[in-house]
């Protein structure tokens, strides 16, 4: 491929990055757009060493040039707003949390530990971290590797009642696992002091809906009775996931009273303290009567996730519905997703956060991100490291606070 097809392949991608497509071809928009965003500083550069040999080797014609200054142009553009997400996510922080709420956590990260370092941008996808170990494949039901788990942890720490974090991967209720999501988010908090437990479950359309939520309490459920011999405190529970892992994530932390998800365990003690869902799915119903919301109720999960038919059983994708579960005591949450979302819309983020901060008594904060698709935070890049750190004070922040007010209320009812 020459100089003038490499660039004009650049420019589309770049384009595709900056104003992603809308209806049918929103997928792939995100195909293409999600990597080119958050890679927009190597591409940048490579735009840059590429233009340059071309013009050594006098092969830079004057409309491949002109296409990679408006690839350049746009890219550092991406950028400028990949730098400001730390800023924008700080502001949220203040706004839900209060203006001094780093000073209510003990042993706040350093200004320091909150920049991004070059190493991470420079191995995207090197995401384990120094001293942390990782115990991989603990079942937590009976199956095979979709009924296992695994736990990162400090390397080399006696822990006791150390926080847990519970990672819930995506991949539509079809694809995806415990080792491919959440890493960044999880070495971090791990490295931190935290228990992280990433799980599996069975997936769609072999196992339709409601497995999969099933699943994600069953494995709640095990990590309450189980998680003190690895260190962690099995009273202070925070549930993740990206996409429909937020999802999975926002129902249960949202339905430990549903027994219809809970069959053979109906007992078992599901609740959590907190849940941060990353560009989760809110209204798999159509209760908002979004049109995105419909669209893919009817074409992707009733063939794909449910194998039903919404028209005679709209009641099971109403009851899958994170908003339709929103009460007085739903746990804290902190809801991120982007504006330029291509696989979930961003309206399921507005309604779902307007409908916690309408009823629930909670703490909810909520991170809108500008020029954003999905996934960005699964390998490391500017934008991904400033929200992960952004989570983490907010994590650390509700450790501080939540867990001392949970802790004292239990000293309470066992007087």
């Amino acid at each position: 491929m020459g100089y003038l097809r490499r660039q004009i392949v650049t420019a589309a991608l770049t384009a595709n990055a900056l104003r992603p497509p809308r209806g049918r071809l929103a997928a792939l928009g995100f195909a293409f757009g999600w990597p080119t965003g958050e890679l927009a500083p190597q591409l940048l550069g490579l735009t840059a060493l590429d233009t340059a040999q071309a013009l050594v080797r006098g092969k830079a014609s004057k409309t491949g040039m002109l296409l990679a200054g408006a690839s350049a142009a746009g890219l550092a553009y991406a950028i400028s707003h990949a730098r400001r997400a730390g800023e924008l996510a700080e502001a949220q922080l203040q706004d839900s949390l209060g203006a001094d709420y780093l000073d209510q956590i003990p042993d706040r990260p350093a200004d320091a530990d909150l920049k991004t370092p070059l190493r991470d941008l420079a191995r995207p996808f090197a995401l384990a971290k120094p001293g942390v170990e990782v115990i991989r494949d603990i079942s937590y039901r009976e199956g095979g590797s979709r009924a296992r788990l695994d736990i990162y942890r400090p390397e080399g720490l006696d822990l006791t009642n150390a926080p847990v974090l519970i990672q819930v991967h995506g991949g539509g209720w079809t694809i995806g696992d415990k080792a491919q999501q959440g890493l960044i988010l999880m070495n971090r908090m791990a490295a931190r002091g935290w228990v992280c437990v990433a799980i599996n479950y069975r997936l769609a359309p072999k196992h339709p809906f409601p497995a999969q939520i099933v699943d994600v309490k069953k494995a709640i459920a095990w990590v309450r009775d189980n998680i003190a011999s690895y260190g962690g405190d099995p009273s202070y529970l925070v549930i993740t996931g990206g996409s429909a892992g937020g999802h999975l994530a926002a129902l249960a932390a949202l339905t430990p009273e549903v027994k219809e998800y809970q069959p053979g365990f109906e007992d078992a003690d599901t609740r959590v303290s907190a849940c941060v869902p990353f560009y989760g799915v809110y209204d798999l119903g159509g209760i908002t009567g979004d049109r995105a919301a419909v669209e893919m109720r009817d074409l992707f999960l009733a063939p794909r996730v449910f194998k039903a038919d919404p028209k005679t059983e709209l009641a099971a994708f109403e009851l899958a519905s994170p908003i339709a579960h929103v009460s007085a005591d739903a746990p804290d949450f902190f809801v991120i997703h982007g504006v330029h979302d291509g696989l979930v819309s961003v309206r399921q983020a507005r309604a779902f956060v307007q409908k916690l901060r309408e009823v629930s008594t909670a703490v909810v904060t909520y991170l809108e991100l500008p020029n954003t698709q999905h996934a960005f935070e699964v390998f490391s890049s500017i934008r991904s490291q400033h929200i992960i750190r952004a989570v983490e004070r907010w994590l650390e922040w509700h450790r501080a606070n939540r867990r001392t007010a949970t802790e004292t209320d239990a000293v309470s009812a066992a007087r």
